[in-house]
């Protein structure tokens, strides 16, 4: 069955059409890349599946996004954000602990016992491949660690809550190639359990990781199939210009 399933999408801001009558069925436990030069919609389309352009004032969407079946705008938006986590371009921790990072999302859901968020942080840092780095420094600033690892942090801060769903907006782009292999494989180890979607600007990433994706250009899909087709075989002249550095 399709995780999430996207329907005939158009995306306004005020009187500019940023989306165009977008159609992608992602799979559970696959990762979705969407690849295209910046300003082409990805993480516009990214944004939308957790509801995040709600904040945005005069944006207006029309067509459905479906999650497990269920319609996101009839949702809980809350609800929503707990099962659809999302990781950013760049770490966006908050300014207190390690641990008081990754147990803030649990704590607002209305967890409070002790030992339970104990458990809750010590899992999600494992699953993040960073417990091993900081489990004797639970106590410290998280903004003391290094870009590789407060991107992972950020990760682990996204499972604590248990989404369904990762949405990842360019999780790499500040990174180094050493933390960017780290956190490519733990992607890999992730889908295991999560449905992820992932923009990136890094073709060869997407080529790593990602099992099918899809190109954007100017608000529009232009192809999605199979990561290993879209790469190798190209059905559009558009998308294997763009695959083959003839623009983007």
């Amino acid at each position: 069955m399709d995780k999430i399933e996207i329907q005939d999408l158009d995306l306004f801001y005020g009187n500019f059409q940023a989306l165009r009558k977008i159609n992608l069925r992602m799979k559970a436990h696959e990762v979705t890349a969407l690849i295209g030069p910046s300003g082409c919609g990805k993480s516009t389309l990214l944004k939308s599946i957790n509801r995040m352009n709600d904040l945005i004032e005069n944006c207006h969407i029309e067509g459905k996004i479906l999650v497990d079946g269920k319609n996101i705008d009839d949702e809980d938006v809350n609800l929503l954000r707990k099962k659809v986590g999302m990781v950013f371009q760049k770490a966006n921790l908050f300014p207190m602990s390690i641990y008081d990072n990754v147990a803030y999302g649990p704590k607002t859901h209305g967890i409070k016992d002790k030992k339970r968020l104990d458990e809750i942080v010590e899992c999600s840092l494992k699953q993040a491949a960073i417990w091993e780095e900081v489990k004797n420094d639970l106590k410290k600033s998280a903004l003391a660690l290094s870009g590789g690892q407060q991107q992972r942090l950020c990760i682990a801060r996204a499972l604590a809550i248990e989404p369904d769903v990762l949405l990842m907006d360019e999780p790499t782009s500040a990174l180094d190639p050493i933390s960017t292999a780290k956190v490519e494989e733990l992607i890999l180890q992730l889908k295991e359990n999560y449905t992820i979607v992932i923009v990136t600007h890094n073709m060869q990433q997407a080529l790593r990781i990602a099992d099918q994706t899809a190109f954007f250009l100017q608000g529009k899909v232009i192809e999605f199939d199979r990561t290993q087709k879209i790469f190798n075989d190209p059905k559009e002249k558009k998308t294997r210009d763009y695959i083959t550095g003839r623009f983007g």
